[in-house]
Order: structure tokens, then C-alpha cells, then sequence
């Protein structure tokens, strides 16, 4: 897959799909897959276009919604997914003033050269959110491409949406999460080094950098980690701001102890995948006493993974 930038024209048609697709949940693989169909059938190669940061995260940074995933993780699963090309534009103050009409004409029509451009039912664009699927139809038709629209896809009687994924984690339902998104949710990184104290308390760690300061969940978790040795590797991980040892100001961090595992794996990048939430962060009175709550940890998620 291809990752693009900017105004400057690609030279070859698309097929084309817009929005932010943060998590990738089954309504945008829905999108997807519907996208794919039409680019093979039209033998153009498919196209996804996104933006960075997430307009919400330009305009209100203090009020915007928890990632889901970071623009290398959502540039993974697309590629997963077979699309053949990303193309983000830096959300801006100049592109924010982009006119309706005019992130037609440059993006989609200069920049892309869509012949099929593919959004969702509640898609809106342009300067102050005034373009709607009306227009685009209509100025699609003078510059050479079809639009459709894609209509809600429903999870059990639930819309499947970013907000939807995001309640379910900040809830603690990994499962409903699961089911939302079509695989459990994760988190990928580079193992860094730490203060190692889980070392020194008898629960090595590794600590696994986060691209955002805000993620979607918290607490302890019983989780699989892929990218090492192939086959996934068991374990129990904490991710937050460690109020045993840390302010209440810190800034979250993940921490995975792996089961039966003694490695050096510095630098390497892996993929740490929630599936059941084993309880909320607490602040203890002393190390003991959290070793003490570290070992039912293991014996919980030990307990828990044992059975799926």
C-alpha cells in the first residue's frame, strides 16, 4: 500500500473512500469492502482519505474524542485489508477554510481524480461542515466520478460506530468492543525502556510506547501480544498512571508482564490485544501490598485466559 500527501496530483484515477476511520470498526470495513468491489469491477486501484489530526482534535483538542488507533496502526490495518492507497492531508487552519465546493474540485477532483468516491450516510465536508452528499453527487457529475453513500451498518440492533467502540472500552465491555470492531481491540508500539520497577518487584514488564496521551481504556487487563516468535504470547497488563507510584499528573503508560517469557526485546515492535477487563486502577498503601494485588492479577488473567 501506498501512503500519499497533499494537493499535488497522483496522475491516476481512483476509487475513492473519505473519512477518518479511526479504529476500523465493522461499518468502515463494510465501507471497505464495498469500495473494493467497485475498484476491481472499474479496474481502478483503491484509495482511502484521511485526514491528521482528526478535525475534532484541530478545532477542540481539549474536548476531542480518545483515539482509537494512530495513523501507523490505521495505515496497517487498511493494509490488511488489500487497499492500495492512503492518502492523508494535514487538517490545518487552511484546509479547514476549504469551501464545500472546493474540497471537491482540489481534492477529490485535482488531487485524486476519483471516478468513484464512496462515503458514509452522515458524511459531511467542507468549511463549517456545509457540503452534503447532495453536492457531491451533483459537482461529481461535472468532474467525471459516481458518488454513493453507504447506509448505517448495525452491530446486533447497535449503529457501529468510533463513539460506540470508545463507550464500550471506557466501560470495561472488551467483549462489545470486540464485537464492534470484529476483532478485539489493540494497541501496537515499541517496546521501550522503563523505570524498571516491575523487575525489581518480580514482575518484568514490557513497556510499550503510546502514540496518544488519552487512551480509550484503563486498568488491568488480561491480553495476548503479537509480534514476537510468532505464535501470540499470554500475559497481564496495566495500562494508566500507576497511582502506587506516580502523581495523580502522570502520563499513562502501558506495561505488559508476559507469562513463562525472558527476552530482551528492546526496539521491537509489537501488538498488544485486550480481551478482558480484570479490574480499575486502585492506589495502594505500600509495594507489598501491590505485589500482593500483582499476583491475584496474574492468577486472574491466568484463570481467564485459560478458558478461551
Amino acid at each position: 500500500m501506498r501512503i500519499t500527501h497533499g494537493f499535488n496530483a497522483l496522475g491516476t484515477p481512483h476509487a475513492v473512500t473519505i473519512g477518518n476511520f479511526d479504529g476500523l470498526h465493522l461499518g468502515h470495513q463494510a465501507m471497505l469492502a464495498r469500495l473494493q468491489d467497485v475498484a476491481q469491477t472499474r479496474g481502478l486501484p483503491s484509495c482511502v482519505l484521511s485526514f491528521e489530526p482528526h478535525p475534532r482534535e484541530f478545532f477542540a483538542p481539549e474536548q476531542a474524542p480518545a483515539r482509537l488507533s494512530s495513523l501507523r496502526e490505521k495505515a496497517e490495518c487498511l493494509q490488511q485489508l488489500g487497499i492500495d492507497r492512503l492518502h492523508v492531508f494535514r487538517f490545518d487552519r487552511a484546509f479547514s477554510t476549504l469551501t464545500a465546493g472546493a474540497f471537491i474540485e482540489r481534492v477529490l477532483g485535482h488531487t485524486l481524480q476519483a471516478r468513484y468516491v464512496l462515503v458514509g450516510d452522515d458524511f459531511r465536508y467542507g468549511a463549517k461542515r456545509a457540503g452534503d452528499f447532495t453536492l457531491l453527487e451533483s459537482l461529481g457529475q461535472s468532474l467525471g466520478f459516481d458518488a454513493e453513500f453507504l447506509p448505517t451498518v448495525e452491530v446486533a440492533g447497535e449503529r457501529a460506530s468510533s463513539t460506540a467502540v470508545r463507550n464500550a472500552l471506557a466501560a470495561g465491555q472488551l467483549e462489545h468492543a470486540a464485537r464492534l470492531l470484529g476483532r478485539p481491540y489493540s494497541i501496537s508500539g515499541r517496546v521501550v525502556h522503563g523505570d524498571k520497577l516491575g523487575r525489581d518487584i518480580g514482575f518484568p514488564t514490557a513497556n510499550i510506547q503510546l502514540r496518544h496521551n488519552r487512551p480509550p481504556l484503563m486498568g488491568i487487563f488480561a491480553v495476548e501480544l503479537y509480534g514476537l516468535n510468532g505464535a501470540p504470547l499470554r500475559g497481564v497488563a496495566s495500562l494508566g498512571k500507576r497511582p502506587t507510584v506516580k502523581g495523580a499528573n502522570a502520563v499513562p503508560v502501558l506495561e505488559v508482564h508476559l507469562f513463562d517469557f525472558d527476552a530482551d526485546i528492546y526496539g521491537r515492535r509489537v501488538r498488544v490485544s485486550f480481551l478482558h477487563k480484570l479490574r480499575d486502577e486502585e492506589k495502594y498503601p505500600d509495594l507489598d501490598s501491590l505485589v500482593a494485588q500483582i499476583r491475584r492479577d496474574v492468577d486472574n488473567a491466568k484463570h481467564y485466559l485459560a478458558k478461551i
